[in-house]
């Protein structure tokens, strides 16, 4: 929004000219997630109160959590509105990466609502049916898929000037060593299962105060990174000999990932996601005064998965995930070691409850779970290196 109109009065006012560039842009809009979450939600958290809309608590978790019933829920609605508010603010509305992020974020984040919304009114931890809510979510992941494929699914030239391939990578190996080119019906259900696995994992993560938002903001500064070198070429002139002439630096080549063009607006949202992201944890830190709940959980986890698909880290984000997909493992564990011999694996899943169920303190669990996503996002950035 801002992008465009200042953008037409860079001639008339040149000092409009810094917000050509990405790296002011993702601070600007880094500042905006986090003022506006900061100074929003003392509000926000009152109007909750006063609607009485609290967190329902599951009667077989830990005992320490019964406290916590009542405490407003559903903050995840004022992060989904910042950052979207942010990213339209300060993004090129004509990339079409910035609407297949918000597409998803949005979605993810109507369907969390919805899921809250029923948790809240019957007063349980039913809510939406979960053969519904995969399904919403399958078909908005499918959507966005195909538009981004429009012209290797339907052969018209639709995304001119944007290229999105099923191409694969490894990481820790070059893009020029090896890349792995993956048929559209193999690709689509793998990306589908990535995007929605990856929302499900942040929405099982989101059990104690602040353990999931710690990570969410560490894998999205990870992504700011990866989507702004996928996509930037920096320029400078020089001087050849006796003539000054202007070279160019690609950020990806040297990298050797992935080269996406446009992915760079992707930045932006990070950005967002970050500065949103850190407002909320003032509120939510222990003891939490909110809790984000589906529509803030499903929203971001859904935005990471797509970030992972769209900047082409697919395989990589395994490892960014790392927290996510630990907590998922654990329930798929869980889950399967009791039905098929009636015994259970860990104390209580996901498996931070089971730290719980072992006399760990919660803030102990927290700060430790937030110690391993912080050295795995290391781990992913040193992999663009050790090629």
């Amino acid at each position: 929004m801002l992008f465009e109109l200042f953008f037409y009065l860079k001639d008339e006012f040149g000092a409009f000219n810094v917000f050509r560039y990405v790296s002011f842009r993702v601070l600007a809009a880094a500042a905006t997630g986090l003022f506006v979450t900061l100074f929003f939600y003392p509000a926000f958290i009152r109007r909750l109160q006063k609607q009485q809309i609290g967190e329902v608590i599951r009667n077989d978790g830990p005992e320490s959590h019964f406290s916590k019933a009542g405490t407003p829920t559903m903050g995840g609605v004022l992060i989904l509105f910042t950052v979207v508010f942010s990213t339209v603010l300060w993004s090129d509305l004509s990339n079409i990466y910035v609407w297949a992020i918000l597409t998803v974020t949005v979605g993810f984040g109507v369907i969390g609502f919805v899921d809250d919304f029923m948790k809240v009114k019957f007063r349980n931890k039913k809510g939406l049916s979960g053969k519904i809510r995969l399904l919403l979510e399958f078909g908005l992941v499918g959507l966005m898929l195909v538009s981004l494929n429009w012209e290797s699914v339907f052969s018209h030239g639709f995304l001119e000037g944007f290229s999105s391939t099923t191409s694969m990578y490894l990481p820790f190996v070059s893009t020029e060593r090896f890349s792995m080119e993956i048929p559209l019906w193999v690709y689509f259900p793998f990306a589908m299962i990535l995007v929605v696995g990856t929302g499900n994992s942040v929405n099982l993560t989101d059990g104690l105060d602040g353990l999931a938002i710690g990570p969410v903001v560490m894998a999205a500064a990870t992504f700011l990174l990866l989507a702004y070198g996928s996509a930037t070429i920096l320029q400078y002139d020089g001087i050849l000999e006796g003539e000054k002439v202007t070279f160019y630096f690609d950020v990806a080549q040297y990298l050797m990932i992935p080269r996406v063009p446009g992915v760079q607006e992707l930045s932006i949202f990070c950005a967002a996601v970050i500065g949103a992201g850190v407002g909320f944890l003032w509120y939510n830190t222990f003891p939490a005064q909110i809790f984000m709940g589906d529509v803030g959980s499903l929203s971001l986890g859904g935005a990471l998965g797509t970030l992972a698909v769209v900047t082409k880290h697919e395989l990589l984000s395994a490892i960014i995930f790392g927290i996510f997909l630990l907590e998922a493992v654990s329930v798929i564990t869980q889950t399967t070691s009791f039905k098929l011999t009636g015994k259970r694996v860990f104390k209580m899943a996901p498996i931070h409850h089971h730290f719980e169920m072992k006399g760990w303190a919660e803030p102990k669990i927290i700060v430790r779970f937030w110690i391993v996503s912080f050295m795995l996002c290391l781990l992913a950035l040193a992999s663009l290196k050790l090629r």
